[in-house]
């Protein structure tokens, strides 16, 4: 189940959210398929310099980012220009087919 009630920001804004340490509740299943979905995002901005929209969840709510994904770990998804985002606050992953 994906929220579609995002609030769109630009990748320049990312600095100044402020994101709680809890991780969102996800299933483990959803959470699998995410970690398959930042590996093949990764690929896609290292690759292709293609971007992706992710949609995560701040200490205000539901946000959604257009950008390109350089690296990911366990903990962060490291974007274009360095700005990050916390893995455990990710919903989700859309690529262009």
């Amino acid at each position: 189940m994906k929220p579609t009630a995002a609030q769109v920001i630009a990748k320049e804004d990312l600095e100044r959210l402020r994101f709680p340490q809890e991780a969102v509740l996800l299933t483990d299943a959803h959470r699998t398929e995410l970690k398959k979905k930042v590996a093949r995002a990764v690929q896609l901005g290292n690759g292709e310099h293609g971007k992706c929209r992710i949609l995560f969840r701040d200490a205000e709510g539901l946000k959604a980012v257009e950008t390109t994904i350089w690296s990911a770990d366990d903990r962060t998804l490291v974007l274009k220009y360095g700005a990050t985002i916390p893995l455990g606050r990710v919903i989700d992953i859309e690529m262009p087919l």
